[in-house]
C-alpha cells in the first residue's frame, strides 16, 4: 500500500536540510533567471513607477526563506519522502498557485495602480517555478541524498 500524508514517515533532519537547500537553490536560480531576463522588461514596463529602485533587499531575503521553506514543507519534503518527484510537482504547483493569486489578487484589489495585465503574467510563473523547483530539488535529494 502506497503511504498517505498521515502515514509516510517524516524526513530527519538532515534529509529535510537537503530538501531545503535544494529547493532554495533551484527557486533562486528559476526566479534570478526569470526576473533578470525574461520579465525584465514586461515586468518594469507594467508596473513603470511602482517598481523600487533599488529593490528592498530585506524584504526579497525574507520572502525567499519564508517561500523556500513553504514550498520544502508543503511539496518537497512530501516528494522526497514518497520518492515522488510527480507529488513535488503538483503540490509544488498548487501552492504557487494559491501564493501568488494571493499576492497578485489582493495587490489587484487594493493597489490603485496595479496593472491588471500582471495578474495572469505573475500567477503563471509562480505556479511553474514552484512546480519545477519542487520537482528538480526532489529529485536531487532522493538522488544524491541519504
Amino acid at each position: 500500500m502506497a503511504p498517505t500524508s498521515l502515514t509516510r514517515q517524516r524526513l530527519s533532519p538532515a534529509r529535510w536540510g537537503a530538501a531545503l537547500a535544494a529547493t532554495g537553490v533551484a527557486f533562486g536560480i528559476l526566479d534570478g533567471v526569470w526576473l533578470g531576463t525574461v520579465a525584465k522588461e514586461t515586468y518594469g514596463g507594467l508596473l513603470g513607477d511602482l517598481m523600487a529602485d533599488p529593490i528592498n533587499v530585506p524584504a526579497a531575503a525574507a520572502f525567499y526563506l519564508i517561500y523556500t521553506a513553504g514550498v520544502t514543507h508543503f511539496a518537497t519534503a512530501p516528494g522526497v519522502a514518497e520518492r515522488s518527484v510527480r507529488k513535488a510537482a503538483l503540490q509544488g504547483a498548487a501552492l504557487g498557485f494559491v501564493a501568488y493569486s494571493t499576492f497578485d489578487l489582493t495587490s489587484l484589489a487594493v493597489l490603485k495602480d496595479y496593472p491588471a495585465g500582471m495578474v495572469p503574467i505573475d500567477i503563471a510563473w509562480g505556479t511553474v517555478a514552484s512546480s519545477i523547483a519542487a520537482a528538480s530539488a526532489t529529485a536531487l535529494v532522493n538522488r544524491f541524498g541519504r
